[in-house]
């Protein structure tokens, strides 16, 4: 039996200069974090960690500066702003190694604020939606405000916490927040679906990284049979794949029959279909994450995307030159694993152009851009225009590849580039 207080009241047990982690993405603890931003005029310094959150985000109000400093592991928009600022940082780091930073005390938790399904018969709430990092930091946290919400959904898999560990908590019945990524889909991500496709044998096991273009390969999906699901995340999307037949996840060697991730975010729909449903199983992100568990399943195929790739393939996704825009988040995981995985296929999925028409494929990456992919790491690079494979090949010789693939409009511009680099002779392929 869980004792309710206001959330006003569970807040209370956070003093300044303390370190306190905010469950993340669907399971994002808005009330709670309210309350929390009210305390501004009475704490200084209290620091927040956290990877993607939904919704507004007060405790980044000009008003609470001096008062709450979010060091992000990941920058989702609505921190975006202060995470660029003195307002803010960001912490560089593989999604799969976020829970060793809690469990070894090198960003030890003082407060954990979550959110929960509500109690089973025997005093198991759920994390939900989000496990990933949650699970760490509840397993390690001081103190626990858990914000016990009607409506988030009981997830099968290793979320499962006793209202026992809760110093407070707070009941809500209010719906979580949505996204819908389908919303962005054009002609372009349509194109690029298809190609992806191409390259997607059955029985594959497939990892979908977050964006218009992952919802719009599994659209392409529907005719291919036995696929399997091993993500780090997952969305609307794989709803459909799973109702057609497609994913069965009969071949896979690591939970076969289940899709394994460590959170999702999509539609009610979404929500209501993973509640308390076998079919899903949620974990820690350090073990869906593990390339030695991501190998072990038959023909992976990881598909990300990247904010731009230079004409040797390497790869930034969490900045537009210095300035902070997503994070490291859990690509380079699933690209080590898959192509360690028995006829694996790591790929970089991106259109040609930004929507200035300003070219992703570049000559050089931007001053201060991070590299998140290395180029050792490329393999399968997809556009609307069509497939490169860089595996094997040389710098002058994925150059011409990258450059094959680009907006039509920059090829060009990036032949002189490789002209300029490497010199008017071209390696013969074989």
């Amino acid at each position: 039996m869980i004792n309710y207080t206001s959330p006003e009241e569970a807040v209370k047990i956070i003093e300044s200069h303390q370190r306190v982690f905010i469950h993340g993405s669907a399971a994002t603890p808005t009330t709670c974090i309210n309350a929390l931003a009210a305390r501004k005029d009475e704490l200084k310094n209290v620091e927040i960690v956290a990877i993607t959150t939904l919704g507004d985000m007060p405790l980044v109000a000009p008003e609470c500066k001096g008062s709450f400093f979010m060091n992000s592991l990941f920058v989702s928009a609505n921190v975006r702003e202060a995470v660029n600022s003195d307002q803010g940082g960001y912490v560089p780091i593989f999604l799969s190694e976020i829970g060793h930073l809690f469990r070894n005390k090198i960003l030890s938790v003082d407060v954990a604020i979550i959110q929960v399904s509500e109690p089973d018969a025997h005093g198991f709430c759920s994390l939900g939606t989000s496990v990933d990092i949650a699970r760490p930091a509840v397993d390690t946290a001081r103190f626990i405000i858990a914000q016990v919400n009607k409506q988030m959904p009981r997830t099968h898999g290793d979320g499962h916490v006793h209202c026992s560990k809760f110093t407070c908590a707070v009941y809500v019945d209010e719906p979580l927040p949505e996204v819908n990524y389908a919303e962005k889909i054009t002609e372009k991500e349509i194109q690029i679906g298809r190609h992806i496709a191409s390259l997607i044998e059955d029985r594959s096991t497939l990892q979908m990284g977050i964006g218009a273009i992952p919802d719009a390969v599994l659209n392409s999906l529907h005719h291919h049979k036995d696929l399997g699901v091993h993500t780090e995340m997952f969305s609307n999307g794989i709803l459909d794949l799973m109702k057609s037949g497609a994913v069965t996840n009969a071949f896979k060697k690591k939970h076969p029959g289940k899709v394994v991730s460590a959170f999702t975010a999509g539609s009610q729909q979404l929500y209501r279909e993973i509640h308390d449903n076998p079919e899903f199983s949620f974990h820690e992100a350090a073990y869906v994450n593990d390339t030695a568990v991501i190998r072990k399943n038959p023909k992976v195929v990881s598909i990300n995307s990247c904010v731009e790739m230079d004409l040797t393939g390497q790869v930034c996704a969490d900045s537009i030159g210095s300035y902070h825009y997503s994070g490291v988040g859990g690509q380079m995981d699933f690209m080590r694993g898959a192509a360690l995985s028995v006829g694996g296929k790591p790929i970089m999925a991106l259109t040609s152009t930004t929507k200035r028409g300003a070219s992703k494929i570049v000559p050089f990456l931007k001053e201060g851009a991070g590299v998140v992919t290395t180029r050792a790491h490329m393999q399968y690079v997809v556009t609307e225009f069509g497939i490169a494979n860089l595996y094997g090949k040389n710098l002058r010789q994925r150059s011409y590849e990258l450059m094959r693939i680009a907006h039509p409009d920059h090829q060009e511009m990036l032949e002189r580039a490789i002209v300029e680099r490497y010199g008017s002779f071209i390696y013969p392929f074989r």
